[in-house]
């Protein structure tokens, strides 16, 4: 079953998704604030973030930028606004998704599989595949990516894609 964690300071919204969620098959969490739900992003075991923009103590970008220093787990904003610019930040800082305020839960859901579904990388028999191709070294196992020995910041959705790129090389 996978685990989401919603970092949304509205929490009847938060109670309705986790409602809708559980029922679809999910196992859901949720914090009220950012300093909060990047802690607890961090330290659980969780396979997906849904994550607001406008939050207290701390605002879904720099919550963002903080999980993408460390984690490469998949993340969808939320925002009330409409604005493009907001969204296309989000996007460019790391989340693999977004979705505006207000949304349909069957719609979310379907996002949530859909990311799931490509950024899950099949285990391999000894768990230590290493894959090598023209100067990029991709290790499933730890989720990383290395080009000419320097690191690469990569999306969830980018590491999943790059990954079935380089084993068909």
């Amino acid at each position: 079953m996978d685990r989401i964690l919603i970092i949304d300071d509205d929490e009847e919204l938060c109670e309705l998704v986790s409602e809708y969620l559980t029922v679809e098959g999910f196992t859901v969490e949720s914090v009220n604030d950012g300093e909060t739900g990047l802690a607890r992003a961090l330290e659980g075991e969780y396979d997906m973030v849904i994550l607001d923009v406008m939050l207290p103590k701390m605002n879904g970008f720099d919550v963002l930028r903080n999980l993408r220093q460390e984690s490469k787990l998949p993340v969808i904003m939320l925002t009330a606004r409409g604005d493009d610019m907001e969204r296309i930040v989000g996007l460019e800082i790391g989340a693999d998704d977004y979705l505006a305020k207000p949304f349909n839960p069957r719609e979310l859901a379907a996002r949530l599989r859909a990311i799931l579904r490509r950024s899950s990388v099949p285990e391999t028999a000894n768990g230590n595949e290493v894959i090598e191709v023209d100067g990029v070294r991709l290790s499933p196992a730890s989720r990383s990516a290395v080009l000419d020995g320097d690191e690469l910041n990569l999306t969830s959705v980018e590491f999943g894609l790059l990954h079935e790129l380089l084993k068909e090389a």
